[in-house]
């Protein structure tokens, strides 16, 4: 059995594209892993590049670009993860997602294996994101955003309070960036998964186009028995919105991401006056075109 499956998920950015297979390709120590690209219908030749210049890298080109996490469950079904009631498939242990916009040290991959596989309880784990500017990425350790935690969060009561337990649960503000400490959930783009854990739950939600779907992942490990860990003894650097910031669909996604995994997770438990502020701040942030998806809500898993 494979100790570790990639996959990585391309929308127009070959060249740090390129950087990223470089950086985990690379990777130093005693580990077998498989590398597979899912690229996203990119029109700046990133298809053409991995064929060119990485042949041991397995990548499959789809036609269109069918967001993020269908994408990854083509790269991970690819691998032979397929979820709760499937035949057994001889899966790596691990499944990673990795984003392009990332570079790894060489002892990244062999560090985050030893470290889940010292700890059988652990479904999910994050590394330590760094920017380009050295500071860290605040969104590889989350709380969940329920009502109040966002509230909190987009109130300015965060930034006020940072290290109020509190008001800081959104990112974990309160906790110093080098210790290591369970948490709701990391970011997709270090998300490493153990495969017992996808055996249970399943694959990424495709509800979610692009956002939310790590949260709702690693909701629903937690939710299977498993904790969510943030370590920071590795450190990757991650070139922030690299590919989301050029799509203009970045904002209106987030905001319907936040819509269906509040939907999905917290409206039942809600009680009516908060679930209308809800809705309310929801429009109010994401326009009037989420309204269809208020109206209309898209099935999840």
């Amino acid at each position: 059995m494979l100790d570790l499956g990639i996959v990585i998920v391309n929308w127009n950015t070959c060249e740090l594209l390129r950087r990223c297979l470089e950086t985990a390709l690379a990777s130093e120590g005693e580990l077998e892993f498989r590398t597979v690209v899912v690229d996203n219908a990119s029109d700046d030749g990133s298809a053409e590049m991995v064929r060119r210049y990485f042949p041991q890298v397995e990548l499959l080109a789809n036609e269109e670009n069918i967001g993020y996490p269908r994408a990854n469950n083509v790269g991970l079904r690819h691998l032979g993860f397929q979820g709760p009631g499937a035949v057994a498939e001889a899966a790596p242990r691990y499944a990673l997602l990795l984003n392009p916009d990332t570079e790894l040290p060489p002892g990244a991959l062999l560090r985050m294996l030893r470290f889940m596989d010292g700890r059988p309880d652990v479904g999910v784990a994050g590394p330590k994101l760094v920017l380009t500017d050295g500071s860290l990425d605040r969104a590889c350790r989350r709380g969940f955003p329920t009502p109040i935690v966002s509230f909190y969060h987009y109130s300015g009561l965060a930034r006020l309070f940072p290290k109020n337990p509190r008001f800081g649960r959104y990112n974990m503000t309160y906790v110093d960036e080098n210790k290591a400490i369970e948490v709701d959930s990391v970011v997709g783009a270090f998300m490493q998964v153990r495969k017992a854990a996808i055996d249970r739950v399943g694959l990424l939600d495709e509800a979610f186009f692009m956002y939310g779907e790590d949260l709702d992942w690693a909701f629903r490990v937690k939710q299977a028995g498993y904790k969510v860990w943030y370590q920071p003894a590795v450190t990757v650097r991650h070139v922030k919105r690299a590919a989301s910031r050029k799509s203009p669909k970045a904002q209106f996604e987030f905001w319907r991401a936040m819509l269906i995994f509040y939907r999905k997770h917290y409206q039942r438990g809600t009680i009516l006056p908060l679930h209308v502020m809800v809705l309310a701040a929801l429009l109010f942030k994401g326009g009037p075109d989420l309204w269809q998806e208020i109206r209309n809500p898209t099935p999840t898993l």
